[in-house]
């Protein structure tokens, strides 16, 4: 039975780009945002674009860890279908094991359908299939032989397998790196699971949900959160960088400022990159360089997996500082 460095969980997706220049912005209330997209109804609208990838968080991450020297295995479901061989035959072709991976005739693959209007914003029509079923009944735990696990967001109808994931690992010596979703941290007994995961990783909105600080109190949102995780906690902000914590030592980084091509993937990548470089050598803050490299690499192509580095590809590095909350947030 063959030991794995790191088996992923979570989504696996095939995603549909479409740009188009015929749409415009209207705000109203009544949209979450407080703008929506607007086209024709009734009519055909002309796609300039289209382009058609695989993605998803367990796979994206997975791909991160294949380019980097890993052995890794992608353990999730996908439906038997030709979205789902796609992915299959994606992963194979980055060099991901699939032995893990199961697929159903029940429900077809999860899809996102992206439309972006260029110099506006993109909106992401989502179909919620076979990934969002995957349970623990249907997860052969023997053959769950890994240094780490690296945990992708899961929907809420996933939370029990997240629960008998931790606790597998944590019988069995086994490291874990989540990234739970926005609906995996309104439930109270996730929350308690994410204080014995080895890395957690939240972007600022998430940690706001899980601390219950109102979001915009980034200092009482950071220092709640060091509640979580065994000792490492890591928490992005889009533009204004990434925070990280671990034996009372703060950590901050700016990203680099280069234009994105597509925002797919990007705490995939970041979490992904981080935990590649940590793995190797301990070190928080090379590791965060490797994840800011990483997402930033990501964001330059199209889909979620093409602009990933490869173990030994150069990249500038960027000044992590460390010190108290107090020296970063006054």
């Amino acid at each position: 039975m063959q030991m794995f460095d790191i088996i992923t969980f979570g989504s696996a997706t095939k995603d549909i780009f479409l740009k188009t220049e015929e749409g415009f912005i209207t705000e109203r209330g009544d949209f979450s945002t407080g703008r929506g997209i607007c086209f024709s109804l009734g009519s055909k609208i002309n796609a300039r674009e289209i382009y058609f990838t695989s993605g998803g968080g367990g796979t994206n991450a997975a791909v991160t860890f294949a380019k980097q020297g890993f052995s890794v295995s992608y353990c999730g479901k996908v439906g038997a279908d030709s979205a789902g061989g796609n992915i299959t035959n994606d992963l194979h072709d980055y060099g991901v094991d699939t032995s893990l991976l199961s697929s159903t005739k029940e429900e077809l693959t999860n899809h996102s359908v992206v439309i972006d209007v260029p110099d506006k914003d993109r909106t992401i029509f989502v179909y919620r299939g076979a990934s969002d079923s995957y349970c623990a009944k249907e997860v052969d735990f023997e053959r769950l032989k890994a240094r780490w696990f690296y945990i992708a967001p899961f929907s809420v109808s996933c939370k029990y397998l997240f629960y008998d994931l931790v606790s597998h690992a944590k019988d069995n010596d086994i490291k874990v790196m989540a990234n739970p979703s926005k609906s995996q941290l309104r439930d109270d007994k996730t929350k308690e699971f994410l204080k014995i995961v080895d890395v957690l990783l939240l972007n600022m909105e998430e940690a706001a949900i899980l601390t219950g600080v109102p979001y915009g109190k980034t200092r009482n949102i950071l220092e709640e959160v060091t509640c979580y995780g065994k000792s490492m906690v890591l928490v992005t902000q889009g533009p204004e960088g990434v925070y990280g914590y671990d034996k009372n030592i703060f950590y901050k980084a700016k990203p680099l400022m280069t234009g994105a091509v597509d925002r797919t993937g990007a705490g995939d990548s970041f979490g992904s990159g981080f935990l590649s470089r940590f793995i190797r050598t301990g070190n928080i803050q090379e590791s965060i360089e490797l994840g800011i490299a990483n997402s930033t690499s990501c964001l330059q192509k199209k889909g979620a997996k093409h602009g990933l580095l490869r173990e030994g590809d150069g990249y500038e590095r960027i000044p992590v500082i460390t010190g108290k909350i107090e020296d970063f947030i006054r």
